[in-house]
């Protein structure tokens, strides 16, 4: 079935959503398509919502899960989108060893230099749960200076997004700031 950004079929007053209207063959986003279908049928006459696919996240639910939002290494350098990686092997997580689930990792491409998302894979035990928080930041244009300032509850999985995060903090670090703060603790202590 065709359709326009609105959801709307070339009939009048028919609306389509989910594997019949594509692109995406995910029930989540066919519920996300849903909404603007309906909202859009309802209230169309005094203003439309164009469908939203911005942010499309999805899991392959395997042993271990592998979940994906954005852009990986390969399209980016399709594209010609420079990227920087930050790397978090969960092995180190207390949660993951707790559970005997010590394996995996979060990759996350920003925008070089920069704290912005482009693209986050997870594999492990729960990515596709852990990656709804960078779904929610890709969605709302919050770096990972943002992530890294939110409290995650200890000992959990989701502790591995902020460790990530923090790796890509530990690798942008104001070196020169530092240094002169270390200058004067040295000085302070005589």
């Amino acid at each position: 079935v065709q359709i326009n950004d609105f959801q709307e079929t070339n009939f009048p007053n028919i609306y389509a959503c989910g594997d019949v209207a594509g692109p995406y063959q995910f029930t989540h986003t066919a519920a996300h398509q849903a909404w603007y279908a309906s909202v859009n049928a309802l209230f169309g006459i005094f203003k439309k919502f164009r469908t939203d696919y911005s942010v499309i996240p999805w899991a392959t639910f395997t042993d271990p899960e592998v979940a994906r939002v954005g852009i990986n290494e390969q399209e980016a350098t399709q594209q010609g989108i420079a990227y920087e990686i930050s790397r978090y092997a969960i092995d180190d997580l207390d949660r993951a060893i707790a559970d005997g689930e010590a394996h995996g990792f979060v990759k996350i491409l920003t925008v070089p230099g920069r704290d912005k998302i482009l693209g986050v894979t997870i594999v492990g035990e729960h990515a596709g749960d852990l990656i709804a928080e960078f779904v929610l930041a890709m969605k709302h244009k919050l770096g990972l200076n943002k992530l890294l300032g939110t409290i995650h509850i200890y000992p959990t999985m989701a502790e591995a997004n902020k460790y990530a995060a923090g790796v890509w903090k530990m690798n942008h670090k104001p070196e020169t700031l530092l240094k002169c703060i270390a200058k004067f603790h040295a000085w302070r202590r005589g």
